[in-house]
């Protein structure tokens, strides 16, 4: 059998050499896994960003919707536009007024009733928002819902939450009551 060639065992040497020097090799181990880590750090961010966003939409909803339970948005004759800048004053600090859609619909007690849908497949509005605030006196079951565009940041990693295309969710509150004659 030949015997290796100088060159060989140089080369060989240097391999070796290399495989056993452990200088700078938390920083190649770094170098690989923070990728992933700055990649998983900024989703769990971006979740509850959104579940947050959720939270204050719902509450403002809700706080909302008390003015017609109560009789006072009814009393003071509000219009569609004031009673969409209560709820912006309740969320704005997160959420932008202008991407805020508001729906108010009064059904007659007792009646079956279908909510419609007011976003067609690629989570377009269809412009079927209405305002229709309870009948004074009436016993009327009235159910407010609101709904964001909420957008994404963290979408082309293979983790996507967008549910309505062009890296947004639609983010949404319902809150239904019966108001009192």
């Amino acid at each position: 059998m030949p015997a290796p060639s100088p060159r060989t065992l140089h080369l060989r040497d240097v391999f070796r050499r290399f495989g056993m020097n452990r200088r700078g090799s938390a920083a190649v181990q770094f170098a690989m896994v923070a990728p992933l880590f700055f990649a998983l750090l900024f989703a769990i961010v971006e979740v509850a960003m959104m579940f947050f966003a959720t939270q204050v939409l719902e509450t403002g909803t809700q706080d909302t919707a008390r003015l017609l339970l109560t009789h006072q948005a009814q009393d003071q004759q509000m219009t569609a536009e004031q009673i969409h800048d209560n709820l912006c004053g309740r969320v704005q600090f997160l959420l932008t007024c202008s991407g805020i859609y508001l729906d108010v619909r009064a059904y007659p007690a007792g009646d079956a009733f279908t909510v419609p849908t007011l976003f067609d497949g690629a989570g377009n509005a269809t412009n079927n928002f209405t305002y229709q605030p309870p009948a004074a006196g009436s016993a009327s079951i009235v159910v407010v819902r609101t709904f964001y565009k909420w957008p994404l940041l963290i979408t082309n990693l293979g983790f996507s939450l967008a549910n309505i295309g062009s890296d947004k969710r639609l983010i949404s509150s319902t809150t239904a009551f019966r108001v009192e004659p």
